[in-house]
């Protein structure tokens, strides 16, 4: 989501939370068989640099001269916050040396190395090549966060790194039990993206209730304008907001019992209602035309050229589809429109969560080292450098004073407060990836958006496929704790 390289790679500044369907095929099994190779590898046990003394300047025991090797993904954030993060490492351990490796093939880059037990000490882990989590997690081959997470922050030294993170961010880094395993540094909202400029065109407001969606719909249709449209061949894109719209109809619950595979979670009332009213939209010609065909950067240019006014999607939008969006757009998001009064949540319900996932391998030499600079990273200054220049949020709860917010960062901040503890974060696509993307995505939820299967239909194959994994002893499992 970089600002420069929304522009420069269109087709793969996408974030770590969705990778290409296309890409899967060709990575999800070589990325298990590697994992696999480097749990059995004992070569890498040995090398560790020796720790250093700890102190008030250095609360994690860096071993001040030892070289720090850190792994990018260089995708639609770009280089350049990372870089200006090693800066500060630099001038804090000057005898250190930084080894920075920027690239969009994280698994192609890192398996050798994974295997001969030899990986960086900080890896950015996104990307359509990015590494299956919950593989990594169940290997072993993640170390603990949690001395950096209770490391003091740079800023105020009285406070945990932790006390200063968003909601849900270390929660999304853990799989079982206490330990944190992932830091994701960028703060994602997802749900529904719109032209304010032409929600006003309408003379119509943000609808709150579904009878009030489908009004707004009939009005754009009557005006040549198709009101929805999504990525069509990434059809995994749609549950940024119909999981929401779950949660907000039957409550957190049913999203807990989904991320847990729990037998007939997919045959929950709410699941069948924000279903059938998704299907509502296709029965009535309310998507665009030709929907089912386009990828993500051709759904988002028909929508920025005006010609839908929803789209399902995350804020790494407004720098994605910088290219083709107007100055006077006026991009907003909003949290779901509900059923009605009888939605177990209130309207303004969302779907925010941690992404850019930052990982230190269990047999990095540095470990110390990559969670440092990590812990720098999560300074104030630093995460206003990210977020002036991407057009993004961090992990960091704050870091916006004193910067100018973009429109559609403006509209995030305004989403996350009004929905204040009302935020939801379902799990399902960092514990199961393939689950989530390839078969309730594509199989599921693509077929009936494309209106060749019915809510019923879909719903019964997509709890086949839940019960599938559930079963599957190859399969590491989660649950909400």
């Amino acid at each position: 989501m970089g600002s420069t390289s929304a522009q420069t790679n269109e087709g793969l500044g996408r974030r770590d939370l969705i990778k290409r369907s296309a890409a899967i095929g060709l990575i999800s099994v070589p990325t298990m068989g590697f994992l696999s190779a480097c749990a059995s590898s004992d070569s890498g046990g040995n090398g560790k640099v020796e720790k250093g003394t700890k102190s008030d300047k250095n609360p994690l025991g860096v071993n001040e001269s030892a070289p720090l090797d850190f792994v990018l993904f260089d995708g639609g954030f770009g280089q350049q916050y990372a870089k200006d993060a090693i800066k500060v490492y630099e001038t804090n351990y000057p005898k250190a040396t930084v080894k920075f490796t920027p690239t969009q093939k994280i698994t192609t880059t890192l398996q050798p190395r994974f295997n001969g037990g030899t990986p960086p000490d900080l890896i950015d882990n996104s990307g359509a090549e990015q590494m299956d989590m919950g593989v990594l997690v169940g290997q072993k081959q993640l170390a603990d966060l949690t001395p950096l997470l209770d490391a003091p922050s740079i800023d105020d030294p009285s406070k945990k790194v932790r006390d200063t993170l968003r909601p849900g961010i270390v929660e999304m880094g853990q799989f079982d039990g206490e330990q944190c395993w992932i830091l994701n540094y960028a703060y994602t909202v997802y749900g529904v993206w719109y032209s304010q400029k032409l929600l006003d065109s309408l003379d119509a407001k943000y609808p709150e209730t579904w009878d009030e969606m489908l009004a707004v719909c009939e009005k754009a249709k009557k005006k040549g304008i198709a009101a929805w449209t999504y990525a069509g061949k990434h059809p995994y894109y749609v549950p940024f907001s119909l999981y929401p719209m779950i949660g907000k109809v039957g409550g957190r619950e049913v999203l807990d019992a989904i991320d847990n595979l729990e037998p007939k979670a997919w045959e929950h009332p709410a699941v069948k209602a924000c279903f059938e009213a998704y299907y509502e939209l296709v029965q009535k010609g309310y998507i665009l035309k030709g929907t089912p065909g386009l990828d993500h950067i051709q759904s988002q240019t028909a929508w920025t050229e005006g010609k839908a006014l929803f789209i399902p999607n995350g804020s790494w939008v407004e720098n994605e589809a910088a290219k083709t969006m107007p100055a006077d757009f006026g991009l907003a998001v909003s949290g779901p429109t509900g059923l009605d009064a009888s939605d177990k949540m209130p309207f303004g319900t969302i779907w925010a969560a941690g992404g850019e996932p930052f990982i230190v391998p269990a047999k990095a030499k540095n470990a110390e080292g990559g969670m440092e600079q990590l812990r720098i990273m999560l300074s104030e200054a630093s995460s206003k450098n990210f977020t002036q220049s991407v057009k993004s949020l961090t992990a960091l709860n704050g870091g916006t004073d004193g910067i100018e917010l973009s429109p559609g960062l403006k509209s995030g901040v305004a989403a996350l407060e009004k929905a204040g503890q009302n935020v939801v974060n379902p799990r399902l696509q960092d514990w199961y990836v393939a689950l989530q993307k390839e078969k309730i995505g594509v199989a599921g939820i693509g077929e009936m958006m494309a209106g060749r299967a019915t809510p019923a239909e879909t719903i019964k194959k997509i709890q086949k496929f839940a019960d599938e994994a559930a079963k599957d002893s190859s399969i590491k499992h989660y649950k909400h704790q």
